[in-house]
Formats: structure tokens, sequence, C-alpha cells
């Protein structure tokens, strides 16, 4: 058996450093639901409130769509980016004509930035033992 939504609803997945968002966007009021909590539950800082807004602002459907999202990976700052990135391909699939204004604040572009790799020999990804002469 499969299961069918009640309301018809977009999806998108974002993703920031290690952390994955799967994302719907339902046609509603504008509340944003992070892993069963309110937003104001899961997110202390307003910095990161702003952060996940900032695709509704731009396309000036802020108050248009309910958000549920399901994080996982990361910590908070990336879980944020990575439903920022979500809610803008999300946004995408409920108007194309989007694109342009999300392509131009920079909101569909994956950030490739990832933690460096730690190299053997070194203390941490570039930090070396401090040289001693003797």
């Amino acid at each position: 058996m499969t299961y069918i939504p009640s309301k018809p609803y977009f999806y998108g997945t974002g993703r920031r450093k290690s952390s994955t968002a799967r994302i719907r966007l339902i046609p509603g009021s504008g509340a944003i639901t992070v892993n069963k909590k309110e937003i104001d539950d899961y997110f202390g800082l307003d910095t990161l409130k702003l952060l996940i807004s900032q695709p509704f602002t731009v396309t000036g459907t802020v108050g248009k769509f309910d958000v549920v999202a399901a994080v996982q990976g990361g910590g908070i700052s990336g879980q944020a980016g990575a439903i920022r990135h979500g809610i803008a391909r999300a946004l995408l699939q409920a108007d194309e004509g989007y694109r342009t204004l999300l392509k131009k604040a920079g909101l569909l572009t994956r950030d490739p930035r990832m933690k460096e790799r730690k190299k053997y020999g070194l203390k941490a990804a570039r930090r070396a033992s401090q040289f001693s002469k003797r």
C-alpha cells in the first residue's frame, strides 16, 4: 500500500556541509516545522531563522507555504543552510518562474565547502606539531 498525502505538496532536497534536508512545501499559512518541532524551538538564533526564510523573501511568497522539513547530519548552521537550499528547490517545483530570482540570489547553488580531511603525520588537516631546532 502506498502513502497518498492528503494535500498536494512540492518536494525539494537540500544539502550543506554534512547535513541533508528533505523539504515539503504545502500551500498554507507560512508555518515552518523542522523534525516535528516548531522553528523557534529547533533553531535558537534569529539569524538562522532569517537564513531559512530567505527564499520566500526573494520570491515574495512569505506566508503562502507551510514548510515540513526532515533534517539529519551536521550542526545547526549546516542544517539551516540545507533547509534553505531545499526550500529554494521546492519553490522551483511550485513555479519555474522563480528560477531567475533564486539564481540571482545564489540560493540554487549547492555550497561545495566541506571539512578538510586530516592528513597522516599532522595533528589536524593542516596543523603540524611545533617546530623545535633541538
